[in-house]
């Protein structure tokens, strides 16, 4: 079987299995692309233990935060709580190929709360994008790692996600660009699409949403048993227009 359900049940199990973090890092890719940006309202797909999202919403954003995994989103909304960050964060569970989350408190004006599919900036006759669809509601839209061995259209949820921005907004994707000696996928044939392929893949209108970054820095990484590796990192970011 590979669905939702057994998806939920692994990465239940997976948190579950972690002791509670108290004060997760965030990512070093997010820290040194968003500390120079204004807060705003911000998403994160895939939160995991939360150090993207308290990061955010200790230098000022709002951050609605989502992931497939209740244990996860429950941990992530106690930690807010007891950091004093609940105004701020707000954490819910979301199976992002069924449905696209809101900002938690939207401004007047048009909405992107569609499911990805269906979601793709067309003007509704030619099937060809025109002025990138309505505005959405955030800022910022990051993701890190989203990456699953269960079915997910990653580039629908993507494309989703830029369309969830405001004008100006920005997209930031970083995925996997090698295998960590702790990664749960050690398939030795696994390839990893560059972030120009991602972007590709998306298949945004350049005229709409600019790529600002698209490269593939090396870093040394920390895993759960506390052993280091370099590895890569394939970052996106990209901007909608406005």
């Amino acid at each position: 079987m590979n669905t939702t359900a057994d998806a939920r049940t692994t990465w239940d199990g997976i948190y579950a299995a972690r002791p509670a973090a108290t004060d997760p890092r965030p990512n070093v890719r997010l820290t040194e692309t968003v500390a120079e940006l204004p807060p705003g309202d911000a998403l994160e797909l895939g939160c995991g233990e939360g150090g993207d999202t308290l990061w955010l919403a200790r230098r000022g954003w709002r951050v609605t935060a989502v992931d497939l995994s209740a244990v996860a989103v429950e941990r992530l909304n106690a930690l807010a709580r007891s950091h004093g960050l609940a105004d701020r964060v707000t954490a819910e569970q979301h199976d992002l190929g069924a449905s696209f989350p809101e900002a938690t408190e939207a401004p007047d004006g048009p909405e992107a709360s569609e499911a990805p599919e269906g979601t793709d900036g067309t003007d509704g006759t030619d099937g060809t994008e025109s002025t990138g669809g309505p505005a959405g509601t955030f800022d910022l839209v990051t993701t890190h790692y989203l990456h699953t061995p269960y079915d997910l259209d990653r580039s629908a949820v993507l494309r989703a996600a830029a369309h969830a921005l405001r004008p100006g907004g920005r997209l930031l994707v970083v995925d996997h660009g090698s295998t960590a000696p702790w990664s749960w996928n050690q398939d030795p044939d696994i390839r990893f699409p560059s972030p120009r392929e991602v972007a590709a893949g998306i298949g945004l209108d350049p005229a709409v949403w600019t790529v600002e970054r698209a490269d593939a820095p090396r870093r040394l990484a920390t895993g759960p048993d506390g052993s280091t590796a370099e590895v890569t990192d394939h970052v996106l970011l990209v901007r909608r227009a406005g």
